[in-house]
């Protein structure tokens, strides 16, 4: 198989279902490789690139294109399942999205695009994931990591970038006043007016306000109860990352936004299609290809094609 198939192998590859790609090939170049073909290239590639950077071997690392590493550089991080083969029908896949403010462009108030980020993926568990992100996140010296309330990656963040800022997702801490909102409210309009309020102050600081007041509730049923449990406990473990009115006022992000829409892009439009059933290899293949195709990395593909 020549250099220029097998990269056509991992491109196309990666971007459709093997059976598809093996009919671009039969209408395009005229090529017979069937889909099974096409996913030991992938796979084959995939797994070379991981091996490589797991040694560190800094030419296939994805770097932001800047000059300026003190630019705030944002690091989120999030997990989502995927269906499996195997004892195990369902996987988590752990995606990292890196990119700096200066690339993020407001197009509307609502609106936001950025214009270039790193995609690092991992399927597994944090012990595997976090070392593999890491060697993507060097040299960049002002980290902003936002995300939501998941604990294993506020352990990871506290012990190993210590001087990050960190940020709690915003939209998952009014989250919480609206369960809450929902269960101990009837009327509609009392409830969103609450919400409202209680937003609105979460947004200027005011997380000590917030809990003080929902302290104050006397709620009339257990599950009202347990709802205002539950956002007392989350408040108070991420008090220090709720500071909304400071990140604001220095332009920064609040919402997690960024790796939600990475999720959809980067992985399910792949990955996650009716039907489909993956080993944890294949998934992981085409995962990091295609992370190299978002990342506008896929000339290291094509390098190690070349020689491989």
């Amino acid at each position: 198989m020549s250099e220029r198939v097998r990269g056509l192998c991992c491109l196309l590859g990666q971007h459709s279902v093997y059976e598809q790609a093996s009919e671009m090939f039969a209408e395009i170049l005229g090529v017979e490789l069937s889909g099974m073909q096409i996913q030991r290239v992938c796979t084959h590639y995939g797994r070379w690139m991981a091996s490589l950077v797991a040694k560190n071997c800094e030419q296939v690392i994805p770097k932001l294109k800047t000059d300026d590493k003190k630019q705030p550089t944002y690091v989120m991080i999030d997990g989502m399942m995927l269906p499996t083969r195997g004892e195990q029908s369902w996987k988590e896949i752990k995606l990292g999205r890196i990119f700096q403010h200066q690339d993020v462009q407001q197009l509307s108030p609502k609106r936001r695009q950025i214009r270039q980020s790193v995609y690092v993926s991992h399927m597994g568990g944090v012990d595997k994931f976090f070392p593999k992100l890491e060697h993507h996140l060097a040299g960049y010296q002002n980290k902003v990591i936002l995300g939501d309330g998941a604990s294993w990656i506020w352990r990871w963040a506290e012990d190993n970038y210590p001087g990050a800022r960190q940020i709690l997702d915003f939209y998952h801490a009014k989250e919480k006043l609206v369960l809450l909102a929902k269960q101990h409210f009837k009327e509609d309009g009392t409830r969103q007016d609450w919400v409202k309020q209680h937003s609105g102050l979460l947004l200027d600081n005011g997380v000590e306000q917030v809990m003080a007041n929902v302290r104050q509730l006397r709620t009339r049923h257990e599950e009202a109860t347990q709802a205002k449990a539950k956002l007392l406990s989350y408040y108070e473990e991420h008090e220090d990352r709720m500071q909304y009115k400071t990140y604001r006022d220095q332009n920064l992000l609040i919402g997690s936004g960024p790796i939600e829409a990475a999720h959809r892009s980067v992985l399910q439009q792949r990955l996650k299609l009716s039907g489909q059933r993956w080993t944890i290899e294949g998934a992981q293949a085409v995962a990091d290809l295609r992370c190299y195709r978002e990342s506008g990395a896929w000339h290291q593909i094509q390098q190690i094609v070349k020689v491989a």
